[in-house]
This record gives structure tokens, sequence and C-alpha cells, in this order.
């Protein structure tokens, strides 16, 4: 797998997402803090400070938009309530201390941190390929979110840019989702690709890789849409937004499978069948998430992007992208 594709997040730029459903409601008491990470990754935190990702610990509470979302939600204290600590902030012992930062993306780091970077207990030069293996598996099972888990990547920034709190919307005026699409929005601003090559130069991912961040970005945008119009309880501003939003997706993956024609791609399309996009069907829309969510999980553990060439014309290129990374 290639491993250009660096730490990539839940890509939440200035109000664009929730907290009360968000992220996979990581644990904030195991939060170390990005000054930790930037121990050894001082490249990627030089290129982090150059996002909105940094900026928002600042920007945001300042904001009249976010003032008016706060007042609507009864908010007083932007960085002491949990709607907004979870997608909008880094915390340590909850106290808020960055913007979205490493561990936003990559989990708290408490349980993971030191094992990860321990070279099995040698020096970087001489340990083996086995042994970096085995400390890499040992660092994911104790909770890291590594980038060549694309499933898990994608899942964790739509969980915030895809709002799964009704009343922030329709009573606090917050937008529903940002216009998010994961090859667009990792490649730009908040690309840092740089470990791997010891900060020499910070590339694009390759080919095969923008491939596989486009089909299975597309997937759990299905996903995570039915997955909130079946939160939607009344027709207002968020059920339609959500409709339309899955409606959509639905659409756009339908197009893909008829490009890239696998069993996981079929799987999804046919987990659409009779499903409706309507209040009181989160049961079945539920049902169908998971269905989409098994499929997705699976392209990200069997391909690598090679056969999906047919998807080429469909993949945003650099004019798209979301800004530039500072290096």
């Amino acid at each position: 797998m290639n491993r250009v594709f660096g730490l990539l997040a839940s890509l939440v730029l200035l109000l664009s997402a929730s907290a009360t459903l968000a992220q996979t409601n990581w644990d904030r008491s195991k939060m170390v803090g990005p000054d930790k990470c930037g121990e050894c990754h001082k490249t990627s935190v030089e290129v982090w400070r150059g996002t909105h990702h940094y900026s928002t610990f600042t920007d945001m509470p300042r904001s009249k938009e976010a003032r008016n979302i706060a007042n609507a939600m009864g908010i007083k204290r932007i960085k002491a309530d949990s709607l907004c600590l979870d997608c909008h902030f880094t915390t340590v012992n909850d106290e808020p201390v960055a913007g979205i930062s490493c561990e936003s993306c990559h989990s708290p780091g408490q349980d993971w941190m030191k094992l990860h970077s321990s070279y099995s207990g040698k020096k970087k030069e001489t340990e083996s390929k086995q042994e970096a293996a085995n400390r890499w598996a040992a660092s994911v099972k104790a909770g890291m979110l590594r980038p060549d888990n694309t499933y898990a990547i994608a899942k964790n920034c739509y969980n915030c840019h895809v709002v799964p709190q009704e009343d922030l919307v329709n009573k606090g005026g917050h937008p529903a989702g940002s216009p998010f699409e994961l090859v667009s929005w990792s490649q730009g601003e908040v690309r840092h690709n740089v470990w791997w090559n010891e900060g020499k130069g910070n590339p694009e991912a390759d080919q095969n890789r923008k491939r596989m961040l486009f089909i299975i970005g597309q997937a759990v945008e299905l996903e995570t849409a039915l997955r909130a119009v079946g939160e939607a309880t009344k027709k207002d501003k968020y059920a339609v937004a959500m409709a339309k939003r899955a409606s959509n997706a639905a659409q756009r993956f339908a197009a893909i499978a008829g490009k890239v024609s696998t069993p996981e791609t079929k799987a999804i399309v046919g987990a659409l069948g009779g499903v409706k996009l309507s209040l009181n069907q989160k049961g079945p829309l539920n049902a169908a998430a998971d269905k989409v969510a098994a499929q997705a999980k699976a392209i990200s553990a069997k391909y690598d992007g090679s056969s999906f060439g047919a998807l080429d014309p469909y993949i945003p290129g650099a004019d798209k992208y979301k800004g530039r990374p500072a290096r």
C-alpha cells in the first residue's frame, strides 16, 4: 500500500461540522496534544500550522457565525461545550489546546504513541522489516488510526463533515455539512506526506491511491448520508439537506459501479433497493448503511486501485484541491 497519503484528518474547515455523534467518540482523557507529536513530526506540524485545521482554534470562536449558532443552541463557551469540542478542537484533559490536529485523525495517542515510535527497542537503522511490521500492528491494536486503512480514514472525515445532529441545523442554523470529497480535500492544504522522505518533499498520492480514496470516499459519503437521513425526525432543513445528499450520493455511486463492476460495488448498489429517503425509516436506512459500510471495508482491504483506471476521468485534478500545502 502506498504510504504517501500521510496524515489525513477529519478535514473540518471552519464551521463545517458538528460533534454530538462525531468521530468515534474519542476519549479526550487520552489526548496528548500536537506538541508531543511535533517532537518527531516537526515538518508535518509545520505544514499543519498553515491550515484551517490549525487556525480554527482561534478563528472559529471569534466568528460571528459561530457565535450566532452557539447562542441559538444555548452554548455560552464554545471551547467548553461537547457539541463543539470533538470536531473543532483537540483537547487534553478536557482543555482545548489546539484546533483539528494529529489526534483528531489518528486517535488519542496515550496508548500507542510511545509504541509506534519505539523502533522495537532498537535504532531505526537496525529494526528489521518484520519487527517494524509487528510494531505497526501493535500500534493499530492499541488504537492508532493509520492512513493505510482507507475506510477508517474516510469514515473519520465524514463523521464531522456530515452533521449527525438535527437540532444543530434546524435550531442552531449550522450548515448541514461540507461539500466534502476525499481526494480534493486530502490532497490540498492538509496534505503532509513528508514523514517517509524525511521532509524532502510533500508529494501527492499516486494515481492508484487516489482511485482508492475516491471510490471509498464515495461509498462512505453514501453510508453517512443514509444514516443522517435516519436521524431526521421532522421535515425541516436537516431532513431535506440529508435526503438530497443521500440521493446524490446514490446516483454517483451507481455511476461508479457502472464503470468499476466488482462484487462489492454491485452489492452497494443492491443495498439501496427499496430504501426510502423519508422520515421514520431509521431501521431500514441504517441497515442499508451497514451493508454499504461492509462493502466499503472490503474494497479497502481487497484492492489497491490498480484495476480502477476507469475512475480516472471522475477523480478531481489539482485545480479542484482545497488549497495548497505549506510546503
